[in-house]
């Protein structure tokens, strides 16, 4: 009998070992889902926005959709989630520009004919090469507003922390990929496996600009508390909305609007403070 439990402990612990090994051998696949279909906008019904490539100092060429801002409107700086492709994003982006908001919307590594494979320090590095386009086009830092998405909560967090912008929205936004992984994979060891954390409630400290959540509060993806803590840590201005009954992610017109009505009182209050 001891002999047949040593040999179910070995056999599992040895299961245990591999399936451990697998996951940290193919981890990023279950982070990242990208779409590597590069469409051009104007496939994309966008006949105002224009396909920029930006090149890597490590050889890599991220695709990025692009539409200047109105005369006196921001511009967004989109982030977004860790699955489709930028054509899956063009009903936002449409609602956007109908407001005459200018948009940058990258493409991160191996999404949507970008080169390259996605990782935490790539997209975080991508992100501010986005950014330093935008401000080489003369886009006043204080008119650009990041919109990070799901995954692209952490990316945005990380270029708000090191660079100057006018505002910052999270959508659906989590407080580490960490902790995210170990609600998913209680089974598994990740603080030891991980290697993209995305700290962002390590981060939100480092951020000092005007702040808006919004957190569908039936989120079976990232929990609203998630959201609620990461808020809670975050510096003043700040502002939460959670919407009763929703999901992950909702890009509807309802959340839009939410949104939308933010960035016209961000502008309203800085045209105030500058008079």
């Amino acid at each position: 009998m001891l002999l047949v439990f040593k040999v179910v402990v070995a056999t599992a612990a040895a299961a245990y070992a591999v399936a451990a090994g697998v996951m940290y051998i193919a981890q990023r696949q279950f982070i990242y889902f990208p779409d590597p279909a590069r469409t051009s906008p104007s496939a994309a019904d966008l006949p105002d926005v224009s396909e920029r490539i930006l090149s890597t100092p490590d050889g890599e060429r991220i695709v990025a959709w692009y539409a200047p801002a109105k005369p006196g409107q921001p511009t967004i700086l989109y982030f977004h989630g860790n699955g489709g492709a930028l054509e899956l994003r063009r009903e936002t982006i449409r609602r956007y520009l109908d407001r005459g908001r200018g948009m940058f919307m990258m493409a991160y590594r191996g999404y949507s004919g970008s080169t390259g494979s996605p990782s935490e320090a790539a997209n975080v590095a991508d992100a501010k090469l986005a950014y330093d386009s935008l401000v080489a086009d003369g886009v006043n830092p204080e008119d650009i507003i990041l919109y990070g998405e799901s995954l692209g909560s952490g990316v945005a967090i990380q270029v708000a922390r090191e660079k100057r912008v006018g505002g910052m929205v999270l959508d659906s936004p989590y407080t580490s990929i960490l902790e995210l992984a170990s609600q998913h994979y209680p089974w598994l060891p990740v603080a030891w496996l991980l290697k993209d954390r995305y700290d962002s409630i390590g981060y939100i400290a480092g951020v000092h600009v005007p702040l808006f959540i919004l957190h569908g509060e039936a989120d079976n993806v990232v929990p609203v508390e998630m959201g609620k803590r990461l808020f809670a840590a975050a510096n003043e201005p700040k502002e939460i909305r959670t919407i009763p009954g929703g999901g992950h992610v909702i890009h509807d017109g309802p959340t839009f609007a939410l949104v939308d009505d933010w960035i016209t009182r961000l502008r309203a209050s800085r045209l105030h403070s500058a008079n």
